[in-house]
């Protein structure tokens, strides 16, 4: 995934930032960003924060046998990782040419400046030595990764510590933690790398440049050095043309910069073995706040069991009994079943579409009502109708009376089955007690 390209008005905006000698975070033109450093439980496991810029170290060892050239010298190994979690441009499993760059760098700041004692690391001459290896994983890239991957080199490297061994004759023995302290590495010095920005042509400078100040600047140069005032390595890059006096600026302010950086770095493990011998808190714990939950701990308290059930008849006992007892539950339909009427609705008032929902339910249970009632009505007024004013014809034959008990009446559109036979049974009880009239007669 290509990253975003920067458009044309942030390009100018930006320019025209640096020649007003001015910066999108607030700094001037030789500021550092605020360099924090926390370490990990175990030893040589550090994150070292430069501004937003987040870069992991970890240090590991093992005992392999010595290259053939070198036979008494240990063995330093430099990864760095530019994951996706860090950028969106940055691929897995891909070698970028900015990947191949920064590693390059860094084994040229950190191993050939001769910073930690190689000759230290052998075990048996040309047998077995430590192989020291020093993995940096880029979290977030806000710019400078150079500065802050060797930062977090050579604090891992200060920070670890390796198992101690011991020789005898042809036996060589490696002690856990638990059975002989670890030994610290021996280091000399402490390489740092110092990163200068420039732009149109070299005009002006900017020291630690950011992600968007990296994508606007003409040219890079990079000065590694330490406490000392010693140099240990120096890149340019951009292709632009940097004259003496630039150079020897560049060199002081990164004097300067070393410097307080170094001493931070001091600091920094000081503080931690004080904390790790006193027995508080360490690691990558002491940067959580104290004034939040983490997790949800109780102390463990003793329950006594005995006498439970008496406890529980006596608790059942004095409790109140229910208001309200249903023994049945009402049938609505087969498979469902409600016991008592319910609770009051506990989520709140309805949604405008449920609420319309209701409405149209509550309307058509309405509606379905009043036609019953108009039914029932109907057929009240029918049957009496037919009691007081039912026109009675009789024919002049002496055989049968012909009664006609039905007129002609209005249609009716819906008729239940009880009604109908509320009507069959009105009928048939008229009809007898009219053959009893003529009969009597």
């Amino acid at each position: 995934m290509r990253e975003t390209p920067l458009s044309n008005c942030e390009r100018r905006f930006l320019l025209r930032a640096v020649q007003e000698r001015k910066r999108l975070d607030g700094r001037q033109c030789y500021d550092y960003r605020n360099v924090r450093i926390s370490f990990g439980a175990e030893y040589g496991s550090c994150i070292v924060e430069l501004g937003k810029t987040r870069v992991l170290g970890q240090v590991s060892c093992e005992l392999v046998p010595p290259k053939p050239n070198r036979a008494t010298e240990g063995i330093l190994f430099f990864n760095l990782e530019l994951s996706p979690m860090a950028a969106p441009a940055f691929e897995p499993g891909r070698q970028s040419e900015l990947l191949v760059k920064l590693n390059r760098l860094i084994e040229r700041c950190l191993r050939n400046s001769k910073c930690i004692d190689t000759e230290s690391l052998c075990v048996v001459a040309g047998e077995k030595v430590w192989q020291i290896r020093v993995d940096l994983h880029l979290l977030n890239h806000d710019g400078n990764i150079i500065d802050a991957a060797s930062i977090a080199g050579i604090v891992a490297l200060c920070h670890f510590r390796r198992p101690d061994v011991s020789v005898q004759g042809e036996e060589i023995t490696v002690y856990t933690p638990e059975e002989r302290d670890p030994v610290p590495l021996s280091i000399h010095h402490m390489p740092i790398c110092v990163s200068f920005a420039f732009f149109q042509e070299g005009t002006y400078l900017l020291v630690d440049p950011s992600e968007r100040e990296e994508r606007v600047m003409d040219g890079l140069l990079v000065i590694a050095m330490n406490k000392h005032d010693e140099i240990c390595t120096i890149q340019s890059s951009g292709g632009i043309m940097l004259l003496k006096d630039q150079v020897l600026r560049c060199s002081k302010i990164s004097a300067v910069k070393v410097a307080e950086i170094t001493e931070l770095i001091q600091k920094a493990l000081e503080n931690d073995q004080k904390v790790r011998k006193e027995g508080g808190k360490f690691g990558f714990a002491e940067s959580i706040p104290n004034q939040k939950i983490t997790a949800f701990k109780m102390e463990g308290a003793a329950v006594d069991t005995k006498d439970v059930e008496e406890q529980a008849e006596e608790i059942i006992t004095k409790a109140d009994p229910p208001s309200e007892v249903f023994t049945q539950p009402i049938l609505h339909t087969p498979g469902t079943a409600q016991i008592g009427e319910g609770i009051e609705n506990a989520w709140g008032d309805l949604e405008e579409s449920e609420r319309e929902e209701t409405a149209d339910e509550e309307g058509e249970t309405d509606a379905t009502a009043f036609e019953w009632e108009k039914i029932k009505m109907e057929d009240t007024s029918i049957t009496n109708e037919t009691e007081k004013d039912e026109p009675i014809v009789l024919s002049d034959s002496e055989e049968e009376e012909v009664v006609i008990l039905e007129p002609q009446a209005p249609s009716r559109k819906t008729r239940t089955q009880a009604n109908l036979k509320q009507e069959n049974t009105s009928k048939k009880t008229f009809n007898k007690k009219r053959k009893k009239k003529r009969v009597a007669h």
